[in-house]
């Protein structure tokens, strides 16, 4: 039984012809004809009478608009509702965000946006470990390059590329010396992300110089215990720059390897693989696109 029928005999009850019900649903006058005689079949049922001058419902036909037609009322307004919250920047966006992305770059973000939109509500869970956008009901989960993003379920979209650099503190450099070129890394103790294998570096040229990173002093995926460490001299952390500049002005850190260009840190936002996307969610990602085209950190869309 297709409930589809019971709401086009509803609506033609209701707007009092077929001609004026196939305008409001925005369909053809033989559609609606057509579902009302299925109806009729599938119920065994006669439910209106039709005459060339005017159309009446039949005792059942009142009688099944009497208990369907509220119903169907009760949905059209549901469906309504959705949409419009769909269209205006309300209600909670819930968002996670790797530690060092998200403590530098979102906050800014998420208090401009609801000084503009009163009726939105933000929670933002930053974590350090992968987190599955689906079985949580995240509205947008940001996250590395490294990460194999699943095309079926999930839209994968470049939002920022972040400069990194290889950061030490100047009493590990004044113990063990200062590398000129990426391989030197292999004789400082690494302290490493904890999906690093390797450091990827590129010289003047472009040429490749891949630091392979086997026995790290230090395994995090916090980059706050990596930015510790190195301020403490215990090890090469590889981190943002725009995370260490802090640490770098106070002189507790000294940027190595000049010369050479560390790979970015790409982050891309994770976001439900649906063709409608809510108003909330397009804003967030619209201003944090203008943040990063500001600063020079955009990356192109994926």
């Amino acid at each position: 039984m297709n409930w589809d029928d019971f709401d086009a005999f509803c609506q033609v009850i209701e707007h009092g012809s077929f001609t004026a019900a196939a305008r409001a649903m925005d369909r053809p006058k033989s559609s609606l004809s057509a579902a009302v005689a299925r109806l009729e079949t599938a119920l065994d049922a006669r439910l209106l009478e039709r005459t060339t001058r005017r159309l009446r419902p039949t005792e059942a036909g009142e009688s099944l608009h009497r208990q369907m037609g509220p119903l169907f009322a009760r949905l059209r307004e549901v469906a309504q509702d959705a949409s419009a919250q769909r269209d205006s920047v309300a209600g909670m966006l819930r968002i996670a965000a790797p530690y060092e992305f998200g403590a530098h770059h979102l906050g800014a973000v998420a208090c401009s946006l609801m000084g503009r939109y009163p009726a939105l509500n933000i929670e933002i869970d930053v974590q350090h470990a992968q987190v599955d956008l689906l079985s949580h009901r995240y509205d947008i989960v940001f996250s590395m390059a490294d990460q194999d993003f699943p095309s079926s379920t999930i839209v994968a979209r470049r939002v920022f590329s972040l400069e990194r650099g290889v950061f030490a503190s100047p009493a590990l450099v004044s113990r063990i010396g200062e590398p000129a070129q990426p391989q030197d890394l292999t004789m400082f103790p690494l302290l490493a992300a904890a999906s690093d294998a390797e450091w990827s570096f590129a010289g003047a040229g472009g040429e490749p110089h891949p630091v392979a990173v086997t026995a790290p002093r230090l395994r995090s995926a916090n980059a706050g215990i990596r930015l510790q460490a190195a301020i403490a001299g215990l090890g090469v952390a590889r981190i943002t720059a725009t995370y260490c500049e802090p640490a770098v002005r106070a002189g507790q850190l000294r940027r190595l390897l000049p010369r050479f260009e560390c790979a970015p840190l790409r982050v891309y936002a994770l976001l439900p693989a649906r063709q409608l996307r809510p108003a909330k969610v397009r804003a967030f990602l619209d201003a944090l696109g203008e943040v990063a085209a500001r600063r020079g950190l955009a990356g192109a869309a994926r």
